[in-house]
């Protein structure tokens, strides 16, 4: 996996305009391709100043080795001779050393004296030595970027990522945009213990957020990269840095479901904890938790009701590769004979089994999620249920929602009409599977069918495939004669 590069925004902004994120992915694409470029007047000439030595002093700080280097600065291992403890000295780098950039560093150090957090990273001390910026903190044992190269328990993941969500939350609590959310700044201590560090680039919600400055490219949010950043692009990148813990993977632009490795974390964690991070990586912004201190809630709740891992039975692996085979086949031939009849357009968080959009849960494992997040065709959303409707809908076809507060006064023909609503005085257009007139709100009786179905469920009445599922997907009910 190529490591993300850390660049400034400034630069790439100007060559890309604000516009959709497909362009910016663009902008950023070739901006890669010149790594090294940087705006005008950042450093006085343009060359690299040597790094610290070893043994080398700074005041009371004797240098034993650089330990890493960012985009802003170079850190340090090195030895506190008065204090006689080791500690982390992060430095600007010398070569992009101006006002700005000093002013951003002093203003981590002010951002970090509002917090006592045990998962945020303190400030020591902060000074100017010998001519340097120097900010000294606590050494730790290695960055989370370390860590993950070797394999972590599900477990002591999940207890990082928790953690991380506490620092994020202290961080929006106190009205502050981190903005560089990413396992290298996430410093591991013993016992355990990690800590957010790197508030050098965070962004201070007073009422209307300025353009980004920086970031890194690989946990960026859509309306970061265009330089918009907001509290929900910090949620954001934690879910991003969630999915890379469980599945080995960071997922790129588009971030189209189901994402890199999601098989992997599908074996590994509860499939709502997947749609917990699902919402949090949501493109469009307004989809996501509203900022960290919700998310975190959210995902206490599921803590709460052991819906973080798998059971034991569920988490074990299939001895018969055979049974294994077998269903992929049974699937493949459910796929043949009834995408187009039924739209089978999404998939299933839990099992992976296809789904449309009208379906109010999975007929192969039963699974009925809150809210939909798969694909539509149609030009809106509820904001309850998340499944589309039309601009002249003045309800929700599919759940029992509050009526939509804009209705477009024109009236929209489509070809999936297919029927006409019986309660008096209403006689509107229905589309197949809709449980409620999109018109006057009244549940829909009509026992729907499809092209193909071998059977109705006993419940609801409506036509079933009995020879793949288990579940009826309208009514969610166990379907009688499957075990």
């Amino acid at each position: 996996m190529v490591k993300p590069t850390h660049v400034g925004y400034t630069s790439w902004l100007e060559a890309v305009d604000a516009g959709p994120p497909e362009r910016v992915a663009l902008g950023l694409a070739r901006r890669m391709n010149h790594p090294h470029d940087k705006p005008a007047g950042h450093g006085s000439s343009g060359r690299r100043s040597p790094a610290l030595r070893a043994r080398q002093r700074l005041g009371k700080y004797r240098v034993r080795r650089k330990i890493s280097e960012g985009g802003f600065a170079e850190v340090y291992e090195a030895d506190d001779t008065i204090e006689g403890i080791r500690v982390a000295l992060r430095v600007p780098r010398p070569d992009i050393v101006d006002d700005d950039l000093l002013a951003s560093f002093r203003k981590e150090v002010r951002l970090l004296a509002r917090f006592e957090h045990p998962n945020v990273l303190p400030v020591k001390s902060a000074d100017v030595i010998d001519g340097l910026f120097v900010i000294a903190t606590m050494l730790g044992e290695e960055t989370l970027g370390d860590a993950l190269e070797r394999r972590l328990t599900t477990g002591t993941i999940l207890d990082y990522g928790e953690q991380l969500l506490l620092a994020v939350s202290q961080a929006h609590e106190h009205g502050v945009i981190h903005c560089d959310i990413k396992p290298d700044n996430l410093i591991l201590f013993r016992g355990g213990r990690l800590r957010l560090t790197d508030f050098g680039i965070a962004k201070v919600t007073l009422g209307t957020i300025l353009a980004s400055g920086s970031g890194t490219i690989g946990y960026l949010a859509p309306e970061q990269a265009l330089g918009r950043p907001t509290v929900r692009s910090d949620v954001f990148a934690t879910a991003l840095v969630f999915w890379q813990m469980l599945s080995g993977q960071v997922p790129e632009w588009p971030f189209d479901w189901p994402l890199p490795g999601a098989d992997r974390v599908r074996r590994k964690v509860h499939p709502e904890l997947v749609d917990w991070m699902r919402r949090a990586l949501e493109v469009d912004q307004r989809a996501r938790f509203r900022d960290a201190t919700q998310m975190l809630v959210a995902f206490r709740r599921l803590k709460s009701a052991g819906k973080l891992l798998l059971a034991k039975s569920q988490r074990k692996a299939k001895s018969s590769t055979e049974t294994k085979d077998w269903r992929v086949v049974r699937r493949k031939s459910f796929d043949r004979r009834y995408r187009g009849a039924l739209g089978l357009v999404h998939e299933c968080s839990r099992c992976g089994g296809r789904l449309s959009e009208a379906m109010k849960g999975c007929p192969w494992c039963g699974v009925s999620p809150k809210r939909y997040r798969g694909p539509t065709h149609m030009p809106a959303r509820c904001s309850r249920c998340g499944r589309g409707r039309k601009a002249d809908w003045r309800f929700c076809a599919w759940c029992y929602g509050a009526g939509f507060p804009t209705v477009s006064a024109r009236s929209y023909s489509d070809r999936r009409y297919t029927t006409r609503c019986t309660s008096p005085g209403c006689g509107k257009d229905l589309m197949p599977f809709m449980r409620y007139c999109p018109w006057c709100r009244v549940r829909v009786r009509k026992r729907w069918t499809f092209d193909g179905a071998d059977g109705r469920c006993h419940k609801c009445s409506c036509g079933v495939a009995k020879e793949f599922w288990k579940w009826c997907p309208w009514c969610v009910t166990k379907l009688r004669g499957r075990r």
